[in-house]
């Protein structure tokens, strides 16, 4: 497995970003012409195109709300144990100065330079690619969805 770090992070589902969506995007092209090419079926073309719009947005949406509400308590769940367990203080106090977004990052410091790369998160406020950026001992993870 390669080596994760910023500029390699980013995790693709083939069967969702290279099979349903190019699918899904075919149907919607190819319905979206034959309401021009069809005159006399217009209506129902609309409505097929309609529906397959629907679905993109829907599975979009759908895949999206599950799967990062569940990481995201993962996250937060893990960047507290971590926590504690490298400085014997709670996060929780912390955690409300953070966005989701700069707690996410955080995970992916080692454990010798997140409790520092933390304090200076906040002090800083840095956004979760700066974060990423200040990273010098890139923590991978290999199991999010």
């Amino acid at each position: 497995m390669q080596t994760q770090n910023f500029n390699n992070h980013v995790r693709w589902y083939v069967p969702h970003h290279f099979v349903f969506y190019p699918i899904l995007l075919i149907a919607i092209i190819a319905s979206v012409r034959c309401i021009f090419t069809h005159e006399d079926q217009q209506a129902i073309w609309i409505a097929i195109t309609g529906i397959f719009v629907f679905i993109g947005w829907s599975s979009y949406m759908m895949r999206q709300h599950y799967g990062l509400m569940n990481q995201g308590r993962t996250v937060r769940l893990e960047m507290r144990l971590r926590y504690y367990l490298l400085t014997q203080q709670r996060l929780e106090p912390l955690e409300k100065q953070l966005s989701f977004g700069q707690i996410a990052a955080l995970r992916f410091a080692s454990d010798d330079e997140l409790p520092a790369l933390l304090k200076r998160a906040i002090a800083e406020k840095l956004s979760s690619t700066d974060i990423k950026k200040a990273i010098k001992n890139w923590e991978g993870d290999y199991m999010r969805v």
